[in-house]
């Protein structure tokens, strides 16, 4: 990613404007990369990672530093009051045309009349969920028995007009996989939403604070993402051969749909049942432990795509990698998540305070299940690189089943039954997609079993660690338990890992850090995806 970022969908749309030709490739022959443009298929991934990981963790140093803040000064039920309202925006938000953005990264080839294509049906789609969101308000609020989540949801609708202004320029970047201006905007679109919902919750605008922050943190981010990818193209409400970007981009809508069902069942279930305060607490705790599997394995699936794609291509097997990234994801996530259910006690009130202590047990409940999710996210790219796509399908249609109905079950227990329905749903909706996944890529379940031991390992000797500290640390104050804690788990996982298995230890860190993939030079094309 050495130097600007002039990316190959831009130039030539400039060139087309030039010679009056409206329908000049974005790369002869298919090719996005040939020549010196190329530089190694490795050291671009490598590059992709760095901005796309770099850009990410400031983003998450930026949006928790202000969080920690923030969520000191607002109550639970403000927290309660804004998760009801993300699930209508979430219920809407699979129509919002990101899979027909996308349809332009797999294409071999675009022209100014298929972006414009694709920039008009965002405008159509998104200004239409605004309307319809705005109009639904009152029933939303009625449903929930809140009349302030109506005026929330007529604010919130602005956010679908930023849509086509983000989703459009990340596509046509990630189609050069070009990370450095998409880095660039999320760390603007970071700075913007933290200043101003710090700013708003100081000014004791409440729940409100939640709500206007990330609308100004998505109009930032799209201005920057506008601007850095020369999105100078009119929309063309022509549709007529567009047949492909329809199909593809409405099989995205379904995957994404069923996504929505499982991801958000839980709190449109509960919406109804809890008060402001209780929903407030496990909204909370389910954003605190998503936080690894939600904002920083996806970033990995980006890249892995193109990667799994061009081992493919060239009959390389995809297997070794594959179990690499398990054994990756479970070295790391494992431990993060397993400390977290330790610890949740101190954590929870040196972090957010005692008002925020009565969701400890929450986050220690659902901490315990999320490595099972860590794998089952980190699956989708090798099958979807194989032109296995439907494996995504079939996945998300039996989380979009499971989930909802265990929490219905659990619903009657309260909080900890829903906690109990993610302990049953997560570790079966992981073994479906194994049973669907391992054979794509010709691996066994020994060999998953034998990539996952050592993080299993780690994780009881850490365990028992931790308990055996608990039963003889004196009553200090929270901050000192969780150091006294943290580090005697961590000191713990450490050497299991150095003396049981360095060697894989070793393999994963380079994995991560300096030889992200193990691919051949690209062929004549690449195909490439952003998630």
């Amino acid at each position: 990613m050495k130097g600007p970022e002039t990316n190959q969908h831009t130039t030539s749309a400039s060139k087309a404007d030039a010679d009056g030709d409206d329908s000049a490739p974005t790369r002869a022959g298919g090719s996005l990369y040939k020549g010196s443009d190329a530089g190694g298929f490795a050291g671009r991934v490598r590059h992709a990672l760095a901005w796309r990981y770099g850009s990410q963790i400031m983003a998450q140093i930026i949006t928790w530093g202000s969080t920690l803040m923030v969520v000191r000064l607002l109550e639970p039920s403000d927290y309660g009051l804004f998760a009801m309202s993300q699930v209508v925006l979430a219920a809407l938000a699979f129509m919002n045309g990101w899979g027909f953005a996308n349809s332009l990264v797999q294409e071999a080839e675009i022209d100014r009349r298929k972006i414009g294509q694709v920039f008009a049906l965002l405008l159509l789609l998104n200004g239409t969920l605004a309307v319809v969101q705005f109009l639904i308000a009152p029933l939303a609020a009625d449903y929930y028995g809140e009349p302030i989540i109506a005026d929330m949801l007529r604010v919130q609708a602005v956010l679908f007009l930023t849509t086509p202004f983000i989703a459009l320029p990340s596509a046509l970047l990630s189609r050069e996989i070009a990370f450095r201006s998409q880095g660039v905007a999320n760390m603007a679109g970071a700075v913007t939403g933290a200043v101003s919902a710090l700013t708003l919750a100081w000014f004791d605008f409440g729940v409100w604070a939640l709500v206007y922050a990330p609308l100004l943190a998505f109009s930032a981010r799209a201005l920057v993402l506008t601007v850095s990818s020369r999105l100078l193209v009119w929309p063309v409400f022509d549709f007529r051969g567009a047949g492909a970007m329809v199909s593809y981009g409405g099989a995205m809508t379904v995957v994404q749909l069923l996504w929505i069902i499982q991801s958000q069942s839980d709190i449109f279930i509960a919406g109804r049942v809890f008060e402001p305060y209780a929903l407030g607490l496990y909204s909370e705790a389910l954003f605190l432990t998503l936080i690894v599997t939600g904002r920083f394995l996806p970033p990995l699936n980006e890249v892995a795509f193109p990667a799994y794609a061009e081992m493919h291509k060239q009959g390389r097997p995809l297997g070794p990698y594959f179990i690499r990234t398990l054994r990756a994801v479970a070295l790391i996530t494992a431990p993060i998540y397993i400390g977290l259910a330790l610890t949740a006690p101190e954590a929870i009130g040196t972090i957010f305070g005692d008002k925020w202590l009565p969701m400890a047990p929450i986050v220690a409940g659902l901490s315990l299940v999320m490595p099972a999710m860590a794998l089952q996210i980190v699956c989708a790219p090798a099958t979807n690189a194989t032109g296995h796509a439907r494996i995504s399908v079939y996945t998300s249609l039996i989380g979009a089943v499971l989930f909802p109905l265990c929490f219905l079950v659990g619903i009657t227990n309260g909080p900890f039954g829903l906690v109990h329905a993610w302990w049953i749903a997560a570790p079966v909706l992981l073994i479906a997609t194994l049973v669907l996944t391992l054979p794509i890529v010709q691996v066994g379940a020994v060999e998953f079993l034998r990539a996952i031991l050592p993080a299993a390992v780690g994780c009881l000797a850490m365990a028992c660690a931790v308990f055996a500290l608990r039963m003889v640390l004196p009553d200090w104050p929270a901050p000192l338990r969780l150091l006294a804690l943290a580090i005697t788990g961590a000191l713990t996982y450490a050497a299991v890992m150095w003396f049981g298995w360095r060697a894989l230890v070793d393999e994963s860190l380079n994995l991560i850090r300096r030889r992200p993939l193990s691919v051949p030079e690209p062929g004549d094309r690449i195909q490439t995806t952003a998630g």
